[in-house]
């Protein structure tokens, strides 16, 4: 194992933020995995605990027949946001900014390093594009935050990764994923291996996250270049590992084991793997996920579990306002898979209580909600 450490700029007087990270093996093929982008979603960094723990192994072993890197804590910055002792991991204190939007847009930049060079030959493609990736990355001007700069080093080493897994979860969840509809078929046995319920697709979610920034580049200069093979090479998805308080070590284990089965699949580890099992996860889109707010303050009551099939008109919480006792049940707007809650439970302005994925897309323009 190589231990790499990256000093972030721009840290406060007297102070210092690091990044790590561990890379295993060595080969052709290349595996990026970071956790905990959103510093408050733990039980990406129990499974990464895991991850290393295996990977050690699986090196030691010599079964490590690709690259694979590993990211155990991907947010050196959030994960010291404390206040009044409630972890604040998701937006940065200093610009109030998501610390999974606006990771640098690759597109516009390296389309010109590619005119005329581009042919046949995938495989060279991929090579070429990839190193006009680093370079445009390597000439970004100089880091005008710790935020900036953290962004610019975790898209670098992800740029020339044929899987890119960032593993977050949300408030009350079950397991999915979010990809690309291009990549579905083969992250499918992914799916399959955790046990998730759903994976939500859309070519361009909004924001430009993590997962995005790295896939999407691929898709756009195939369109813009389409005389020249170029494959859709970085399966990149966001991974939902349930909830927050979703830690414990057995549930952790078998993450790790589903991801590292997966990789064998990849051609990255060696020896025998159990079968991913069939799969009983829903690819839906992202467009038709309903996001369900409280009609005015007060008390949540849920009214059906996670994971959950309801039907439109089905109720999914109640709000009670315990001053004027102003009473609420919301509904189900399409037919489809509770598969996320709120962990707070008083209604607050603006913010989702329920989503529930559907077939139908119901929603356009930007899809994540920050």
């Amino acid at each position: 194992m190589e231990h790499i450490q990256y000093l972030l700029p721009w840290s406060a007087s007297g102070t210092e933020r690091t990044l790590s990270l561990l890379r295993f093996g060595s080969g052709p093929r290349k595996a990026y995995i970071q956790a905990s982008l959103h510093a408050d979603e733990l039980p990406g960094m129990r499974v990464a605990v895991e991850l290393k723990r295996r990977l050690l192994e699986l090196e030691a072993q010599g079964r490590l027949t690709g690259v694979i890197e590993l990211v155990p804590m991907a947010n050196p910055i959030g994960i010291a946001q404390m206040f009044q002792a409630t972890h604040q991991g998701r937006f940065e204190f200093s610009s109030g900014k998501n610390f999974n939007r606006d990771f640098p847009e690759l597109v516009d930049a390296v389309a010109p390093l590619l005119e005329g060079r581009l042919g046949d030959d995938a495989d060279a493609n991929v090579a070429l594009i990839r190193r006009a990736m680093t370079d445009v990355l390597n000439d970004l001007p100089t880091a005008t935050s710790e935020l900036d700069g953290l962004r610019r080093v975790l898209l670098q080493h992800a740029c020339d990764a044929d899987v890119v897994l960032d593993l977050h979860c949300d408030f009350e969840s079950i397991m999915l994923l979010y990809t690309m509809p291009q990549h579905w078929p083969r992250l499918q046995s992914l799916a399959a291996r955790l046990g998730a319920g759903v994976t939500l697709l859309a070519e361009g979610a909004g924001g430009n996250a993590f997962d995005e920034a790295c896939a999407i580049p691929w898709l756009h200069l195939s369109e813009r270049f389409p005389d020249a093979n170029i494959p859709l090479a970085c399966a990149a998805t966001t991974i939902e590992l349930r909830g927050m308080a979703d830690t414990e070590r057995e549930q952790c284990v078998e993450n790790a084991e589903a991801i590292l089965g997966y990789l064998a699949e990849q051609g990255l580890i060696s020896g025998e793997w159990p079968a991913a099992p069939p799969s009983r996860c829903e690819a839906m889109p992202f467009a038709g996920a309903q996001y369900a707010y409280a009609p005015h303050p007060g008390v949540v009551s849920f009214l059906q579990p996670l994971g959950a099939r309801v039907k439109v008109g089905d109720p999914l919480f109640e709000v009670i306002d315990p001053l004027n006792d102003r009473h609420s049940v919301v509904r189900a707007s399409t037919d489809g898979i509770l598969y996320a809650r709120e962990r707070l439970r008083f209604a607050q302005p603006g913010l989702w209580l329920a989503k529930v994925a559907g077939s139908t897309p119901i929603r356009q323009g930007r899809l994540l909600s920050d």
